[in-house]
């Protein structure tokens, strides 16, 4: 009876002993973790605040570069057309008062009772309006349609790297090499892609395409579920590039300037009949109203241009391609480099092997047992 006293006493001390140990361990390894989500989630956060300021930044840049390019041309045309309005006139009339020797000239060009100035005007600025309409009107659909397919094609990209991850769980040499793929699809397909010829990226050899690696990685026999994923991936990413490309060439845009410029040459026209009725003083009130019209007619046309230019100015996707695969580049730069966000037991990949405290844990149950 005492020999089975002392063994149940010893039994029921080992338990207390492995209970304690067992509760010690589990509360340093959750203030371990605890601890580490914390620096990681602070740093996290710095990293994402300073990447904000900087994309904050590189907005406000292309705003003010826009700005410049539409507002120093237009002002510059405005300037130079109110100061040169006058000797044009007076040229005009110098040369056709030569040529004709006739008083009556200036009679029809004042008065205008012909109206063939006024029809001439009227056909220069309705093609000229037509033309400029559609063009900014097909050119602002083709900047949505660009970005409907960027967010489709972003989501895809963060649905790939969720299965990635999922699918390799327990074969990191895999998981590295995949993790690769994907960060060069994004860095050299998903962002240069607005400064890239879409022609020239569709046509790239599938050696050389990210997105074909990985289908080789994960497809063995019969195509694993990345496959769709990939597939959805590679149509989004046919909408993108075919979204970007010019549709209109640039002899469309040299074609609305020269409108532009037959529209204007009408009022230097009139103008050399007026000068007769107001003088000089007179042609300096036109001037005023011709470089407000100039300043107008070319802000539109710049306007225009920019909405042609791929890349580069307030009305393209840089800034906002930028934003959106911010969490996506931190995420996957996390990955490759190990961070604990993703290794621990709530998040995936998990690594195979299991706890060190599950670890410990079996080991006690076992010499637990074993004692009884």
């Amino acid at each position: 009876h005492q020999t089975i006293r002392r063994t149940t006493v010893q039994s029921v001390t080992s338990s207390h002993h492995y209970g304690r140990t067992k509760a010690s361990l589990v509360g340093s390894q959750k203030m371990k973790n605890n601890n580490i989500e914390d620096t990681i989630s602070s740093g996290g956060k710095d990293t994402t605040i300073f990447r904000m300021k900087n994309i904050e930044n590189e907005k406000l840049n292309m705003q003010f570069q826009t700005l410049l390019r539409v507002g120093v041309p237009s002002l510059t045309a405005a300037v130079l057309a109110t100061i040169a309005f006058p000797n044009m006139a007076l040229g005009l009339a110098y040369w056709i008062g030569d040529s004709t020797n006739n008083g009556g000239v200036f009679a029809v060009l004042s008065q205008d009772s012909s109206q063939f100035v006024q029809n001439f005007l009227t056909v220069t600025s309705l093609l000229f309006s037509i033309l400029v309409g559609q063009t900014y009107y097909f050119l602002y659909l083709q900047q949505e349609s660009i970005y409907y397919a960027l967010f489709d094609e972003v989501t895809e990209a963060k649905s790939l790297l969720e299965q990635v991850s999922l699918v390799c769980r327990g074969r990191s040499s895999m998981y590295q090499q995949l993790l690769q793929d994907i960060r060069r699809y994004v860095r050299d397909d998903l962002l240069p892609s607005v400064n890239n010829n879409p022609a020239e990226s569709l046509s790239a050899r599938p050696v050389d395409d990210p997105l074909e690696a990985v289908l080789y990685w994960t497809s063995v026999g019969v195509p694993s579920s990345v496959y769709d994923t990939v597939k959805s991936l590679r149509s989004a990413r046919a909408s993108r590039l075919g979204a970007l490309q010019r549709k209109l060439p640039a002899i469309h845009m040299a074609m609305l300037w020269m409108l532009a410029t037959m529209e204007l040459s009408s009022f230097p026209l009139l103008g050399a009949g007026t000068q007769t009725l107001g003088g000089y003083n007179l042609l300096q009130l036109q001037g005023v109203l011709f470089g407000t019209m100039t300043f107008g007619i070319v802000t539109t046309l710049t306007v225009v241009g920019e909405l042609w230019r791929p890349a580069g100015g307030a009305y393209n996707v840089d800034n906002v391609l930028s934003i959106m695969v911010m969490g996506l580049e931190e995420e996957l730069e996390e990955r490759l480099s190990g961070s604990e966000r993703y290794i621990s037991d709530t998040n995936f990949p998990t690594p195979p092997n299991e706890s060190e405290i599950e670890r410990m844990s079996t080991i006690f149950t076992n010499d637990f047992k074993n004692n009884i």
